[in-house]
């Protein structure tokens, strides 16, 4: 096994165990096998990273949506209801699919993980704290209706993860409805009911 910089091993070790346990479970899938995956030794991995519980961990910290989504709510929007909430929709959506593996483990192996769960929990209520901050925002500038910021963000959130879990593993359970269409309706309807 060769040399590689420590920034291209831990992105191979990284995307080794998130392919084979998204596939096969945390549990199903050894240190050994994630590491010959990655064309490294086991030696490598437990340097890097000390257990295959740390290795987990980093990679749900490093893939998932939180930081991204936070950036978005800091850099990229222009305060018109209908535009942010479609930014903020589309951008969730493509961050939830590229990261699906992601979120295939932590359904998959919830209940082997003490304590995984919690750590899976900072992202939504991260995203869903920006959203309420921005709901509260747009309220005070009277450019939407106010009301709970809270559950406004709350349901905006649940709305969206129940389109993503949609057709999460075999595909949408509603055929003939697509992702794009329905973001944008949903959207519509939703910044209509909050239009001042």
């Amino acid at each position: 096994m060769t040399d590689h910089p420590p920034r291209d091993t831990d992105e191979k070790l990284l995307r080794a165990a998130v392919d084979l346990m998204a596939d096969r479970g945390y549990n199903g899938v050894t240190t050994k096998e994630i590491a010959d995956a990655a064309g490294l030794s086991e030696k490598t991995l437990f340097r890097r990273f000390g257990t295959k519980r740390n290795l987990l961990e980093t990679a749900f910290d490093r893939y998932h949506y939180g930081t991204e989504m936070m950036k978005l709510f800091h850099e990229k929007l222009v305060w018109e209801l209908r535009t942010d909430l479609l930014l903020v929709a589309r951008t969730y959506h493509m961050l939830m699919n590229a990261n699906r593996k992601m979120i295939l483990i932590s359904i998959k192996d919830e209940g082997h993980l003490p304590g995984f769960r919690e750590r899976t929990r900072k992202h939504p209520v991260q995203l869903m704290e920006g959203l309420a901050s921005y709901f509260r925002e747009m309220a005070g500038k009277g450019r939407m209706r106010p009301g709970d910021p809270e559950l406004q963000a709350a349901a905006f959130l649940m709305l969206n993860f129940g389109m993503f879990m949609n057709d999460l593993e075999a595909g949408s359970s509603l055929p003939g409805i697509h992702l794009d269409p329905l973001i944008e309706e949903s959207v519509a309807i939703f910044a209509r009911g909050l239009a001042p």
